[in-house]
């Protein structure tokens, strides 16, 4: 195989994402750990960089020097990433069930040392910038055009090397790095404006000299725009502020189980099937 981008419709990138949900649930309710919820938020971005025509890769050379890069920088959500690369047809969805089993591969967290299609190991917060920042220079050096992309959580915005690689972006004018920063309004011990409020997030972020957009991040349609405006951008690097809900896709059921955020909390095999079964019915 050649690399290429797979380009799905808006009816099949939504059809995908709701695949990708049940997968998520799937896996993390088998392995009894994980972060659903924090993939869930995620899933629109990450489906619409893997189905809407913008990582160009190839699953039987994953490591192909002309290919795009993807770094999962909020690391504790790779179910999403797991999933989105088993519909790739990096993995099968058997060998993803065995996510954080002893001896598995599909770890907790990327770990790129043990599977294909993991850019960086990363469950550090605050360093998958940096890493897409030197990436991203080195295919400037090297003459590829391709493109970079990093999702950050919005509690990991509070590091401070986030800061120093969008500082470094702009003065390098990596208009190939696309950073999408995750604002679910949670992190791990609550709220992000009770933790530390970052807003405005977007005035810092072009404060920083980034083209910056805003988007609401579980709009499939939305998240599509965005991303064709950020590579629209070449002079400049573009972070994409994209707002979204933890849990989305069964934030109703959560909002009647009474947590919204529920950090690290895989559902129990009852509340799976309510979910699957929601999830048929949308």
């Amino acid at each position: 195989m050649a690399l290429e981008a797979v380009s799905l419709d808006s009816d099949g990138l939504k059809a995908k994402a709701k695949r990708i949900r049940e997968l998520i649930i799937k896996i993390t309710t088998e392995a009894g750990s994980g972060h659903p919820s924090s993939s869930l938020s995620a899933t629109e971005v990450v489906t619409a960089l893997h189905f809407g025509g913008f990582l160009k890769l190839d699953p039987e050379n994953p490591r192909d020097p002309g290919r795009d890069r993807f770094i999962l920088s909020k690391g504790h959500a790779v179910p999403v990433l797991y999933a989105a690369l088993a519909e790739r047809g990096y993995f099968t969805e058997e060998q993803i069930m065995t996510l954080r089993k002893l001896g598995s591969p599909f770890e907790g967290h990327p770990n790129a040392a043990k599977l294909p299609g993991m850019e960086a190991s990363t469950g550090s917060l605050g360093q998958g910038l940096s890493i897409g920042l030197g990436m991203a220079l080195g295919m400037k050096a090297d003459k590829q055009d391709g493109y970079v992309y990093v999702l950050m959580g919005d509690g990991e915005i509070d590091e401070g090397q986030v800061w120093e690689a969008m500082a470094a972006a702009d003065k390098y004018n990596c208009g190939n790095l696309i950073g999408i920063i995750d604002v679910n309004g949670y992190q791990q011990t609550g709220a992000t404006d009770a933790v530390l409020d970052m807003s405005p997030l977007a005035k810092k972020c072009e404060a920083f000299g980034w083209h910056t957009l805003e988007v609401d991040g579980n709009d499939m349609d939305a998240v599509m725009d965005a991303l064709k405006q950020a590579k629209a951008e070449t002079g400049k690097p573009t972070c994409i502020v994209s707002h979204t809900k933890k849990g989305a896709g069964i934030l109703p059921l959560m909002e009647k189980w009474g947590d919204t955020n529920m950090h690290g909390q895989p559902l129990p095999a009852d509340k799976a099937k309510e979910a699957l079964e929601y999830l048929s019915k949308a």
